[in-house]
């Protein structure tokens, strides 16, 4: 399975637009890894209503790893 990673840490003011957008381009056979510093809780409703399965991991203190894909 091919995966795209997204570091929200990386994005210039908000982030939620480039996780839409690379949600919106993400295959049906892909997974996409969100890097981000805090648990995007906002982020698992946009995800339950547009179809989407994903598992939340902490890695580091300031680090959460998120794998989204196609439910």
């Amino acid at each position: 399975m091919a995966e795209r990673t997204l570091d929200a840490r990386e994005v210039d003011g908000e982030p939620f637009s480039h996780i839409v957008g690379a949600l919106e381009e993400l295959g049906e056979s892909e997974t996409l890894v969100l890097l981000n510093n805090f648990e995007p809780e906002p982020l698992y409703n946009v995800l339950d209503r547009r179809g989407f399965d994903y598992e939340t991991e902490q890695v580091a203190a300031d680090e959460w790893r998120v794998e989204i894909e196609h439910a």
